[in-house]
């Protein structure tokens, strides 16, 4: 076995596992396939198209199991939605500089870093955000989430658990299908820009199925353990500060 099979092998058992830990609290994941593959050096004009693409599949089983389990607030989810999927599609068709797009990348790493470093407290929702409020951060995460290959649920999460708008299995069930309805229109706007997706990619999808499998009646009966969590938030870390190092 060469190098690169080496490679190859280790990228879908960290796709794996990535997509395990994040659905367990009903995430897709692409902050850690980014991860993933800033570690091993995979290149730039891969890493959104092939990100979008394994959150499709691995948000929209969790956001299926969530929603089964009565865990959806349709109420609460449709502001940010309709702020956020015109702007994932426009963010979709900017097709950023290899350098840039290290940049920004490292930048969203960090960012949900620290969302996994800091442990969140479960607690009863108080509130509903104002409408308005509501498609304006929609907007913004989309935005990021065409525009990178993350899926936005790894921002919106946090704000909805620290501002009380949903305790953290109705946070887990609106970020899953946040994160599938960014990731499909970033996506269709990036296959709109004339770019494609990468080769070798129904391997990645079935390893991020695996985990995400498995991770999803994780979120339907219990959550990850804290500590999984921050050891991930480390990892985005040294991935994070490889991407600022090869810009």
């Amino acid at each position: 076995m060469d190098s690169a099979d080496t490679t190859s092998i280790l990228l879908l058992i960290l796709i794996a596992l990535a997509a395990l830990l994040y659905s367990s609290v009903g995430h897709g994941g692409a902050s850690g396939y980014l991860a993933a593959m800033a570690l091993l050096g995979v290149a730039p004009a891969v890493m959104k198209p092939a990100a979008l693409v394994l959150n499709i599949f691995v948000a929209g089983w969790v956001a299926w199991r969530l929603y089964r389990a009565g865990y959806f607030n349709a109420h609460l989810f449709w502001p940010f939605a309709l702020g956020s999927i015109p702007l994932a599609f426009v963010g979709g068709l900017l097709i950023l500089p290899g350098n840039f797009y290290r940049y920004v990348v490292g930048a969203a790493l960090v960012l949900a870093a620290m969302r996994l470093l800091v442990e969140a407290r479960d607690q009863s929702a108080r509130s509903v955000p104002p409408p308005m409020l509501a498609v304006a951060v929609g907007a913004v995460l989309g935005f990021v989430s065409g525009l990178t290959g993350v899926g936005g649920g790894i921002f919106l999460s946090p704000l909805l658990l620290f501002l009380r708008w949903a305790d953290m299995r109705h946070t887990a069930a609106l970020s899953a299908i946040f994160i599938l309805l960014n990731s499909l229109a970033g996506l269709a706007g990036h296959l709109a820009a004339g770019a494609d997706v990468p080769a070798g990619l129904p391997w990645m999808v079935l390893a991020a199925l695996a985990g995400g499998t498995v991770g999803a009646e994780l979120a339907v009966r219990r959550l990850a353990p804290v500590r999984l969590r921050q050891l991930l938030g480390v990892v985005l870390i040294v991935a994070a500060a490889k991407m600022f190092l090869a810009a």
